[in-house]
């Protein structure tokens, strides 16, 4: 006769998906002698591209959000808030509390992780050439990426601007190591990386939904934008890097670029993180609502 043994562990996370609130996880085995009890086993990090959700025994696949920022490069800004706010962001995005008054725009989604690129990028246009087309490769660090948000540092302005588009030329600003583009990419003939493709290229995004999302889940006091024009430096490089990877791949151009302020001070940090996390939300609220509208179409 078989004797069946459970234990139950007590599941938390940071108060953040896939677990915003404690669970409770139940191990059951087979135990042919109980005079022989095993021990409790060690229940480590599991990483899945799956993870459990809410709502009854249902799995939903999890999407994968890649952020990027850089390292200073000017001498009266010591500290680049594009990667002061990357690098704190939450592992998952949180879940919208119930009493949250945006939350009734809300559109269900699946379990976010957000993935932080292991270390600020230097402002140069050999490391960016080099470093975007591995973001885009198809998993990085392991998994597959959904979406690509590159952060970057704007002008002392207290305002957030999300850019629509890349540029192909026009860099004319010497990058951290001294070097124009022109040193990187010499003659422009067939051979160019960029050889043949569009002077700009736009992202697939919904800018005009997502930026309308984004204000509903921010506050009212925020400057939020819509851009055309990157700036025409490293910004703009790392934008249209990727932008131009994911069109000669004939991929959907599934990236974005987020202007912040160049204020380091550590309440305009906070702010950045709490609408960094704002914006991924609409995102992939963005999406998902794309998706399904989609859906519905083709029924």
């Amino acid at each position: 006769m078989m004797n069946l043994l459970t234990w139950y562990f007590s599941a938390t996370g940071r108060g953040e998906a896939p677990f915003p609130d404690p669970a409770l996880v139940s191990v059951t085995l087979q135990i042919p002698n109980p005079m022989h009890l095993p021990t409790p086993p060690h229940l480590g990090t599991l990483r899945s591209n799956k993870v459990p959700v809410s709502m009854g025994s249902q799995v939903q696949e999890e999407l994968t959000v890649l952020v990027t920022g850089f390292q200073p490069f000017r001498s009266e800004y010591p500290i680049n808030p594009s990667w002061e706010i990357a690098r704190n962001l939450p592992e998952y995005l949180p879940p919208l509390r119930a009493k949250d008054p945006n939350s009734r725009y809300a559109v269900n989604i699946p379990p976010v992780r957000i993935l932080v690129h292991s270390e600020p990028i230097r402002v140069s246009y050999k490391t960016v050439r080099e470093l975007v087309p591995t973001l885009w490769e198809d998993t990085y660090l392991g998994r597959k990426i959904d979406i690509v948000i590159h952060i970057g540092m704007a002008g002392p302005r207290l305002m957030y601007q999300i850019e629509s588009r890349g540029h192909r030329t026009g860099y004319k600003s010497l990058d951290v190591d001294g070097k124009h583009l022109d040193d990187l990419d010499g003659k422009r003939d067939e051979d160019w990386i960029w050889h043949n493709l569009p002077d700009e290229l736009r992202t697939d995004l919904n800018m005009q939904d997502i930026w309308e999302r984004w204000q509903q889940h921010s506050s009212n006091d925020m400057d939020l934008r819509i851009s055309d024009d990157a700036g025409h430096y490293l910004c703009d490089f790392i934008y249209y890097s990727s932008l131009s990877t994911c069109y000669k791949q004939d991929k959907e151009r599934k990236v974005l670029f987020f202007h912040v302020p160049a204020d380091p001070a550590e309440a305009v940090i906070k702010q950045g993180q709490e609408l960094a996390v704002n914006l991924i939300r609409s995102i992939v609220e963005s999406e998902v609502a794309r998706k399904q509208k989609t859906a519905e179409t083709e029924l």
